[in-house]
């Protein structure tokens, strides 16, 4: 993919003596996940209203679709959903009368109209509570007719801001599903989460947010290798073996009950491949071997200096 479904340069924002946003260079391909983490105060949703055309930026450039969100506010909006939070459901109507009320404001006709209120209560699994009030569905139905209710204007983008916030493991993950299946049709999914893990699943590329200055950005794995404790053990045969191993790979760690070597590394492939090759150049056999590296709340902490858990920024 070479399209950016959003691209931002220099964008700042301040409130009072306060800045948000320092001058943050974002690009979101199309048809991606792209996860915005950060502590709370990063200045996330600051970065969300800005892009969604819900604040005005102070500084630098931003493009949403292909449409600058200062001259053509418009156009962006028709171009997207934003999800938020809470769920915005009414909750003295139905869930179908929810997407109803969405489709009468997106002035779909009434044929269309009942066509993509069907398709979307069959799509979420919510046929059967369709004639309910939204104040009886549960936590995780709440948010699917949420995000359905944002799908009713076909957006190419959808912002998704801690969509699966007191939810339970398994309304969670089928709210992992769903995000997989839009991503699959073609769309892009601006997510910010609270939950690392979510991210980890979830996003194609990932930008960490401090202080209002990105502090890194990359894939879950280029992330993971930035931070120290990435390892390598292999599992021999015997002791034998592993005495060998240990004298061949220096830096490495034995541990003789397990009969098992630790070797320090960056858990990229081409490193593995030396080592194993080294191995292989003294005739020593591996039994198994496994790649350990730090997680998402490993890389947090080291590049924040906060403990994993975030989100509502200013």
């Amino acid at each position: 993919m070479t399209e950016s479904a959003i691209v931002a340069h220099g964008l700042r924002k301040t409130y009072g003596d306060k800045t948000v946003l320092a001058g943050i260079d974002l690009d979101v391909r199309a048809g991606s996940v792209f996860s915005l983490l950060g502590p709370n105060g990063a200045g996330k949703t600051t970065t969300v209203n800005v892009l969604t055309t819900l604040a005005k930026a102070d500084g630098g450039t931003v493009r949403v679709a292909g449409h600058d969100i200062a001259t053509e506010t418009r156009a962006v909006r028709s171009a997207i959903g934003v999800t938020g939070q809470f769920a915005s459901v009414d909750d003295l109507l139905t869930g179908e009368e929810n997407l109803r009320l969405m489709a009468d404001l997106h002035h779909l006709g009434g044929r269309e109209g009942k066509q993509v209120v069907a398709g979307l209560l069959e799509r979420f699994d919510l046929v059967e509570a369709a004639t309910k009030q939204a104040a009886t569905y549960s936590g995780g139905m709440r948010r699917k007719l949420d995000l359905a209710m944002t799908l009713v204007g076909k957006p190419r983008i959808i912002f998704l801001d801690e969509p699966t916030t007191g939810l339970d493991p398994r309304s969670r993950r089928t709210m992992w599903d769903i995000v997989r299946e839009l991503v699959a049709d073609g769309m892009t999914i601006f997510l910010t989460t609270q939950y690392l893990e979510e991210a980890d699943q979830l996003a194609d590329r990932i930008a960490v947010l401090d202080q209002g200055r990105l502090v890194a950005e990359g894939t879950a794995a280029e992330l993971k290798r930035k931070v120290p404790g990435s390892h390598v053990r292999l599992r021999f045969a015997d002791v034998v073996a592993l005495g060998a191993a240990a004298r061949v790979v220096t830096g490495s760690t034995p541990d003789d009950e397990a009969l098992a070597l630790r070797v320090p590394g960056d858990g990229g492939v081409r490193s593995l491949r030396a080592l194993l090759n080294r191995l292989d150049e003294h005739s020593i056999e591996v039994e198994e071997f496994s790649v350990h590296t730090p997680d998402l709340d490993d890389v947090f902490l080291a590049l924040t200096g906060h403990a994993g858990t975030e989100v509502t920024a200013p």
